[in-house]
């Protein structure tokens, strides 16, 4: 039985005070997520510019001892480095270069020797092209530097690199919120979270039991490969009997309705996925609170996908949880 998805009626209240919801988050807490990544950020450049000497000595055998300063170094430069840009200035293995931003680690295939030639590449290009109006003693020819000067730099590089991933830190926020707020709907409720790392996997959790960040394998299109697709909570109801599914909730929030809209085909293809994979008896929903408009909410509706507003969080008791 549908819960929201067929009451079309109820949308744009809905959608209004959702969007009160998230600007009222948003004014209160995400100034305090971006200051406390802000300050992480911070200290994380002053790590950096202590293995490189203030930028003036960087190695290859420092980067590849320490890959995870390379999106410091990109922002250290004037006018700041998208990664694309660095792969093209250098020359060099994009996997290098991607290996070291997303991973924090250098290929695995790739020798020592071949390494340490592209990371060369990247120190030259930091080192030329280093902000000096930043790091204002790399022009100076008495190199010594002032914690003042260094903590200074820091903070700078820090907020472009919290600038570059502004939307990614409000939304990681916001996430914990939410799934903060099911924690706590399901607890007073006398659900029990699975302990972490528990190796329960989806379809054997006790009956009265939910677990966050639940992956759940798929077959792609085909049939002949599998993986693993993330769900952000998983709830198996008290009243559930033998083999019956757990139900999957999706956390999604958004500062805006643009984004919305170009998001709303992920939410298919993980119910299009499942579906394939499982029939029919998968059921798969929304926790949505921002900015999710009547087209975004059609669609979704049109994919059979139903959804839970946060401010009427209490709809989680119709999915029969």
């Amino acid at each position: 039985m549908a819960v929201n998805r067929d009451k079309p009626s109820k949308w744009k209240r809905d959608i209004a005070e959702s969007v009160d919801m998230y600007n009222d988050w948003f004014m209160n807490f995400a100034p305090k997520a971006f200051r406390e990544t802000r300050i992480q950020s911070t200290k994380d450049v002053e790590a950096a510019l202590l293995l490189t000497n203030n930028l003036s000595n960087i190695r290859p055998l420092t980067l590849r001892e320490h890959p995870e300063i390379l999106p410091t170094l990109r922002m250290a430069t004037c006018p700041p480095l998208a990664v694309d840009r660095l792969i093209g200035l250098t020359g060099i293995s994009s996997n290098l270069v991607k290996c070291m931003e997303h991973q924090k680690k250098l290929p695995v295939r790739m020798s020592v020797e071949m390494a340490d030639v592209e990371l060369a590449r990247i120190a030259s290009i930091i080192v030329k092209m280093a902000d000096p109006d930043i790091f204002v003693w790399l022009s100076r020819k008495d190199k010594h530097v002032s914690d003042t000067e260094t903590h200074r730099a820091a903070t700078i590089v820090a907020d472009r690199l919290c600038g570059a991933v502004a939307n990614p830190i409000i939304r990681n926020a916001q996430e914990k919120r939410q799934l903060a707020a099911i924690k706590k709907w399901l607890e007073a409720r006398g659900y029990k979270q699975l302990p972490s790392g528990d190796k329960v996997k989806f379809d054997a959790m006790p009956s009265g039991t939910f677990s966050f960040r639940m992956n759940v394998p798929v077959k792609l299109e085909g049939g002949i490969r599998s993986v693993n697709i993330p769900i952000d909570a998983v709830i198996k109801p008290k009243n559930a009997k033998g083999y019956r599914f757990p139900i999957f909730f999706e956390a999604k929030s958004a500062g805006d309705f643009t984004n919305t809209n170009k998001r709303r085909k992920e939410e298919a293809l993980k119910m299009s996925q499942l579906r394939n994979t499982y029939g029919n008896k998968v059921q798969y929903n929304l926790f949505l609170c921002g900015y999710f408009d009547c087209g975004y909410l059609g669609y979704e509706a049109a994919e059979d996908i139903d959804w839970v507003w946060e401010h009427r969080i209490d709809d989680i008791a119709k999915f029969g949880i």
